[in-house]
Order: C-alpha cells, then sequence, then structure tokens
C-alpha cells in the first residue's frame, strides 16, 4: 500500500513538473533556430521590464526582438557555452520555486508573472546576499544588453549608425580579375559608370569649437 501511495505521489508531482516546464506557453509566434518557445517567453518577459517603453529609450525591448537577437547569438556560440546560457534561462524562469516574488501567485514561472513583479524578482537577484545570484544576473544582463544596444535604433540614437560605403574604382581594379577568375573577366571600363571625387564623411569642422562662440582655426 505504502509502494502505491509513493507511485502515486511521484507520478503527481511530475506531471505538476511537466506541466509547469511546457504546459501554457503560446504556440504562435516565430519560430527559432534554437530557442524553444518557452525560452522566448521568458526573454520576452525580462525585456519588457528592463526595457520598458520610455520616452528616453529609442525602442522597447519588446520591439528590439532580444529573443530573435538570443536566437543567433545561440547558433554562433559552441554547444557547451550554448547549453549553459539556455540553463541560464531556465533558471531564471523557474527560480521563483525557491526564490518566490512578492504578492499573489509569486510562485509561478517569471514569465507568467505581473510585470511589477517580474521587476522585483529581478531586483532581489541584484540585491542578494549571494554572491553568486548577483553575477547570474549580470550574464543575463549582458545578453539583453547587447542585444539591445546592437538595434539598429539604438544605435541610430547613439550616433554610430553604420555608414553605407561605396568602394571606388582604382587603375589597378582594371589589371587583375576578380578572385577565381580568368583574364578574359577583367571589368570593363565602360560598364563602370563614372564615380564622384572622393568626400570627406563628416564636413568640416570635424568637432565643435572648444569655447563656446569662438571659431576654431582653420589650417
Amino acid at each position: 500500500m505504502a509502494d502505491i501511495i509513493w507511485a502515486g505521489i511521484f507520478i503527481a508531482l511530475l506531471g505538476m513538473a511537466l506541466g509547469r516546464g511546457w504546459a501554457g506557453y503560446s504556440r504562435t509566434g516565430p519560430s527559432y533556430a534554437v530557442l524553444a518557445r518557452r525560452e522566448a517567453a521568458f526573454l520576452e518577459a525580462a525585456a519588457e521590464v528592463l526595457f520598458p517603453p520610455s520616452e528616453g529609450l529609442p525602442l522597447s525591448g519588446v520591439e528590439a526582438d532580444l529573443p530573435g537577437y538570443a536566437d543567433r547569438y545561440l547558433v554562433a556560440l559552441p554547444v557547451r557555452q550554448r547549453n549553459l546560457l539556455r540553463a541560464l534561462f531556465v533558471l531564471f524562469e523557474h527560480a521563483t520555486l525557491v526564490w518566490p516574488a512578492a504578492g499573489r501567485g509569486g510562485f509561478r514561472r517569471f514569465s507568467s508573472l505581473s510585470e511589477g513583479q517580474r521587476l522585483d524578482v529581478l531586483r532581489a537577484w541584484e540585491s542578494s546576499g549571494l554572491y553568486l545570484r548577483r553575477m547570474v544576473l549580470t550574464a543575463l544582463k549582458a545578453v539583453l544588453i547587447l542585444g539591445y544596444v546592437g538595434h539598429p535604433r539604438s544605435l541610430g540614437a547613439l550616433g554610430l549608425a553604420p555608414w553605407k560605403l561605396e568602394s571606388p574604382r582604382v587603375e589597378a581594379d582594371y589589371l587583375y580579375p576578380p578572385i577565381g577568375e580568368g583574364r578574359d573577366r577583367l571589368p570593363d571600363r565602360a560598364s563602370v559608370p563614372a564615380s564622384s571625387p572622393l568626400s570627406p564623411l563628416l564636413s568640416p569642422p570635424l568637432s565643435p569649437p572648444l569655447i563656446p562662440g569662438v571659431d576654431q582655426e582653420t589650417s
């Protein structure tokens, strides 16, 4: 009889674990090369509270598509580091079982908490007396901040948007064919449009006056 009871308890706990880990996540949304939908849900929930819509930010964390960035980042990582980072996402999603959020339903997984509860959870990790918890949060924030700052709209707001440069043709370009091609593939001068004279990317002066109201000397 005792064996049956323990078996029932084990099955119930297993069902609860499977339900918490896999059930309830949306089946719609973009597909990813590496990220599971449950991992993307966590990243969306974290991005929403780390980068909320604000006049001081060029875009919100949701608009920055941080799950998409994380997926591309994971693809580029070696398998071991990739698995460690995915384990980090799982840890944060379910750490509320050990360190619950304040208020009703604080034991729910991170992505199911209210926005205020999620923010409180992250603040608790940041101010924790456990060094390991603080370092784990730092690792998570590093991934999300890199994805946010690397978004084109963020780069544009910071004045770091990449330049579009066209490489001019020089005499040497007409002497050699493209790499791997024969001499019958030499560029035809007539097919190349005339390029405009080169000009600096920025018009002088390149920096503001050293003293307001006083012009810089021109060389």
